[in-house]
């Protein structure tokens, strides 16, 4: 059996999280500014150049001016079209300057200075981050695997920046943590029948420590709670007889119910005259029409109740 080193996989799941949110990272807004910042500002100083030629050195001293002012203006251009970026609105610029915070700019246009500024994008919309399977062992020592969604916001990008390296991994590992101290604390029954306290606390644990990140947890939902194939088909087992046991519960409470209530129908049609006559009549037409039923009546009804009354006046 293949041991896999955690360091390792700590690794695997950064690298993970990297690529995910570089895939999920938006396409920059102000590239196509930056291009026409560039060509106008480049051209507008190329023709000084070009101008200025002209005036010192006549007609000839265009292609010259032209020249000396290519270099310059290329140089000037760069500079001033790195200056301009634009933060969508779901996006925050935070700003360093000289490492130090500056500002927090966005959604819009925003000015920064290449040299001593160092801009790092904040998204701020709801970001969704999947919760790897943790093996947990509940409070009655029963192994289970785990797996889950979080749901959580940034509300202070400068404290998200500044505060943790990086913040999508700090809450990640902090609520795989959190899911794995709260199931442990719980037995298997409370664990498959609590999922929503389960959430909750979760939820409460990571955003207890989370705020200080400038982060807001807006939910953890539980996604598969798996255990052992041999506590499967226990429990299977298990929720049989309990419907076998509650069926016969049933079934024996409607023969109770029958017993009583034929009890009280016999009662009834002794105490009322031709009320049996008028059953076995009802019974007889319950039998249909058919043919192949043939109904025999030994004794008649009348016969049998009078039977019945001279025994009585004998005792």
């Amino acid at each position: 059996m293949a041991i896999v080193d955690p360091n390792v996989s700590a690794i695997a799941q950064a690298f993970a999280a990297r690529r995910a949110q570089a895939a999920n990272a938006p396409a920059s807004l102000d590239a196509g500014l930056k291009i026409a910042v560039f060509f106008i500002s480049w051209a507008t100083l190329a023709g000084l150049s070009a101008l200025l030629g002209v005036v010192l050195g006549g007609a000839a001293g265009a292609p010259l001016g032209f020249a000396l002012g290519m270099l310059p203006s290329v140089m000037f251009a760069l500079w001033l079209s790195s200056i301009i970026r634009i933060a969508a609105q779901w996006e925050r610029a935070v700003i360093l300057r000289f490492g130090k915070y500056h500002a927090t700019r966005g959604p819009g246009l925003c000015f920064v200075f290449p040299i001593a500024d160092n801009v790092t994008m904040v998204d701020t919309r709801l970001l969704t981050m999947p919760i790897p399977k943790q093996q947990a062992i509940t409070r009655d020592n029963v192994p289970v695997s785990i797996d889950g969604a979080l749901f959580f916001q940034v509300r202070d990008p400068a404290h998200a920046v500044s505060t943790v390296q990086d913040y999508r991994s700090a809450i990640l590992q902090y609520a795989q943590a959190s899911l794995r101290d709260v199931a442990g604390g719980m037995s298997l029954d409370e664990l498959l029948s609590e999922r929503d306290q389960i959430q909750e606390r979760i939820a409460q644990s990571v955003e207890s420590r989370s705020t200080a990140w400038g982060l807001h947890v807006d939910a953890i939902r539980l996604l598969d709670i798996d255990m052992p194939e041999e506590l499967k088909k226990m429990m299977s087992r298990q929720a049989s007889a309990e419907r076998e046991k509650r069926a016969t519960i049933t079934k024996a409470e409607g023969d109770k119910e029958a017993a009583v209530n034929l009890a009280a129908a016999a009662k009834t049609m002794a105490e009322a005259p031709g009320a049996m006559q008028l059953r076995t009549l009802q019974s007889l037409d319950g039998l249909g029409s058919s043919t192949s039923n043939t109904v025999v009546l030994a004794v008649p009804v009348e016969v049998l109740e009078l039977a019945q009354r001279l025994g009585i006046k004998k005792v």
